[in-house]
């Protein structure tokens, strides 16, 4: 039979049994065997504490725990077709262009602290900047919850106000006029024009009689009194960005969008906007920047667009393009549904980019507080 294994075996000072009888260990052999295996129990380290879970309370009854997830109805196409005749027990769910839309849509209602103003410019005419502005503002108002209105901030006749439906003969000159007595939404309204999308409008001034345009003190005003009760506010620029009134919405700006036309002559305007918008104190507002590729004339371009896009993607935050559409080509009073499909998901696509930047802090150079209240065009008085 082996012998037994001793202490000298196990690193012990005394020869003991490994497996001797509890009754003949000694007190000194037992101190032994128990500091010895000390460092094998502890290997792992502290044992670790038992966590003692809450006990559940009414608080655990939400929509989320306790109900199973309800998939969408498919809203057009044959999913919506055999929806319809199962009488909905066959749901298929969104197809995949209508999964994008919402997601487009989740993105464009991100919340906002405050206000945001965004200036939507261009240094050449014809590229449709007017109908960018509606059209953004369109997609933004119909698919948030707050208010949503747009300044046409051409000092020469601009015609956004001509592009919804009139519900007054007010402009901003008369705005400006009664900004001492504009104690509440209601009393704002009374100036603006509002869509089916609840886009609003301010119009700007055409009234033949009138001899001086608006400046940019003006324009601060006219911001700051609308900021009270607005939260995005949409400023449709004339092309001159020396004017005074384009550098008054500037510097009261937090978010630009540059329309840009896909030809060589409207990219290179539009890269020397941003190129003098850098060099002026604006890198801030032209780094987040969402540049629009607008189509404004039906055909095959013979510029390379993807060497026009990017161009601006390497000095914007973003670039959306918009394909051409009839509907808008017309000048006229539109919406979102008369826009064909891809010109609509364009649209979202802008709106979603432009929302993207309500994360960041405000990028605007001054207050519109901070103006003192300038006398209206029709309330001036010349020698």
């Amino acid at each position: 039979m082996d012998e037994p294994m001793t202490a000298a075996d196990t690193g012990l000072d005394a020869p003991v049994p490994l497996l001797a009888p509890a009754d003949s260990l000694t007190d000194a052999t037992a101190t032994s065997l128990t500091v010895a295996a000390a460092p094998l129990a502890n290997a792992g380290g502290p044992e670790p504490q038992r966590q003692e879970s809450p006990a559940p309370t009414a608080a655990a009854f939400t929509e989320q725990r306790m109900l199973r997830p309800a998939v969408p109805a498919p809203a057009g196409g044959w999913r919506r077709a055999l929806h319809r005749l199962t009488a909905g027990t066959v749901n298929l769910g969104p197809s995949p262009a209508e999964a994008a839309a919402a997601r487009l849509v989740e993105r464009i209602r991100r919340p906002i602290e405050g206000s945001r103003r965004i200036a939507v410019v261009s240094r050449k005419g014809g590229v449709g900047k007017t109908s960018v502005t509606l059209l953004l503002g369109h997609a933004l108002a119909a698919h948030r919850g707050d208010r949503v209105v747009a300044l046409d901030g051409n000092p020469d006749a601009g015609s956004l106000g001509h592009r919804v439906v009139r519900e007054n003969a007010a402009t901003v000159t008369d705005l400006l006029a009664a900004t001492d007595r504009l104690a509440g939404y209601s009393e704002v309204r009374r100036f603006t024009s509002q869509a089916p999308s609840r886009l609003e409008v301010v119009a700007s001034d055409d009234d033949p009689a009138v001899t001086r345009a608006l400046d940019d003190g003006d324009y601060a005003a006219a911001i700051a009194a609308l900021d009270r009760h607005y939260n995005l506010l949409l400023c449709d620029t004339g092309t001159g960005i020396l004017d005074a009134a384009t550098q008054g919405i500037l510097a009261e700006a937090d978010q630009l969008v540059v329309v840009l036309s896909p030809s060589l002559d409207g990219a290179r305007v539009a890269a020397a906007t941003l190129d003098w918008l850098d060099a002026h104190g604006y890198a801030a507002l032209v780094a987040g920047a969402v540049a629009a590729l607008n189509s404004v004339r039906a055909g095959r371009s013979d510029v390379d667009l993807d060497q026009v896009a990017g161009h601006f993607a390497a000095r914007c935050r973003a670039v959306v393009a918009v394909p051409f559409d009839a509907q808008l080509a017309a000048g006229g009073n539109t919406d979102l549904a008369r826009l064909r499909p891809a010109t609509r998901d364009a649209y979202l696509r802008l709106a979603a980019a432009v929302a993207d930047g309500f994360a960041q802090p405000p990028q605007r150079r001054s207050t519109a507080s901070s103006h003192p209240r300038v006398v209206p065009a029709r309330e001036r008085t010349f020698a």
